[in-house]
């Protein structure tokens, strides 16, 4: 059955065949945590979206889900008509590789968004000052279904580091982790997400935390085995505290739909946010240096939606 939700004043209900009176025509986006970037961004689609309801007849709301994992399964399922996932778990999804059982072949994807750093955060207290460091601390690793929870499994696993080394491994979601942090019942949680976003901004007001580099012959070795990361920088003063340039890894944000998704509709919400591009970035930092052409070519393993495709080549975005 399908869920009703609730976002920006409309509900969501699965997306009707074109045979339907435009005006009963939903989409759902599924997100992540309300403090991440996932969240506002999908936020940022339904609002382009439905700025222009009256020419394409689509309501677009936003659900906040357990993220990257979780997006997969409900598009997968016909629970959601839109997700937001990073590109590595697109390609997981597609392929049924990784923590996907079965392949899903008809994923498609329609464009990438921002990029999403690791971000190591540490109270400054626990003398934390590289990934081999975790040892004996009070760890959180992510909540079940949440892409940055399998990353961090791929580091440990590359490290050599199990949740035994821990003195406390904790599974908090996104919204827990700066309180937990700040209440002094975890030493450090790791997670990927837009640069600067509200955890982070959360932990970093509220008390002493520092952003642990990850770099080193242990990372160099893990980008070369794993392509769909890269090496980023998080830049010095974005966060309270944060007085110098960060090394970290990355990978993107991609917003993806089903191949049963009429052509129409694809089209329509790709142009929306394409046609208003320059607001879209203003709707939150993270999405600040948005590139047209990046986002309609990289970091997209399943195939282009029809409909998005339409639109790219119409726009000379794509050969």
């Amino acid at each position: 059955m399908r869920l009703l939700h609730a976002c920006l004043g409309a509900g969501a209900l699965a997306l009707m065949s074109t045979a339907a009176p435009a005006a009963d025509r939903f989409v759902t986006i599924g997100t992540g945590g309300v403090t991440g970037v996932y969240y506002p961004a999908g936020g940022a689609v339904c609002r382009l979206v439905n700025a222009r309801r009256a020419e394409h007849g689509l309501r677009c709301s936003v659900e906040s889900t357990g993220g990257s994992v979780f997006n997969a399964n409900a598009l997968k399922r016909g629970d959601l008509e839109l997700a937001i996932i990073q590109s590595d778990f697109q390609a997981y999804a597609y392929e049924g590789t990784n923590v996907f059982e079965t392949p899903f072949p008809e994923m498609r994807a329609l464009f990438s968004l921002h990029g999403e750093p690791v971000q190591l955060m540490a109270r400054t207290d626990a003398g934390i000052s590289g990934f081999e460091a975790l040892k004996g601390k009070r760890v959180n690793i992510g909540n079940a279904g949440s892409g940055h929870r399998v990353m961090m499994e791929l580091v440990m696993a590359h490290v050599g580091i199990t949740n035994a080394d821990f003195a406390l491994t904790s599974e908090l979601a996104s919204a827990e982790q700066a309180s937990a942090l700040c209440d002094n019942r975890i030493d450090v949680a790791f997670w990927a997400a837009g640069v600067p976003n509200g955890s982070t901004q959360e932990a970093a007001a509220t008390c002493a935390i520092s952003l642990v580099p990850l770099e080193g012959e242990w990372m160099d070795s893990f980008l070369a085995q794993n392509k769909a990361y890269a090496a980023e920088i998080i830049p010095a003063g974005v966060y309270p505290g944060v007085d110098v340039d960060v090394p970290t890894f990355t990978a993107r944000a991609t917003v993806v739909t089903r191949a049963d998704i009429a052509d129409d509709d694809a089209y329509e919400i790709v142009k929306s946010i394409f046609e208003s591009l320059d607001d879209f970035k203003q709707l939150h930092p993270a999405l600040a240096n948005l590139d047209p052409t990046a986002m309609a070519t990289t970091a997209l393993t399943a195939p282009l939606h029809p409909g998005a495709e339409r639109y790219f080549r119409e726009k000379g975005l794509l050969q």
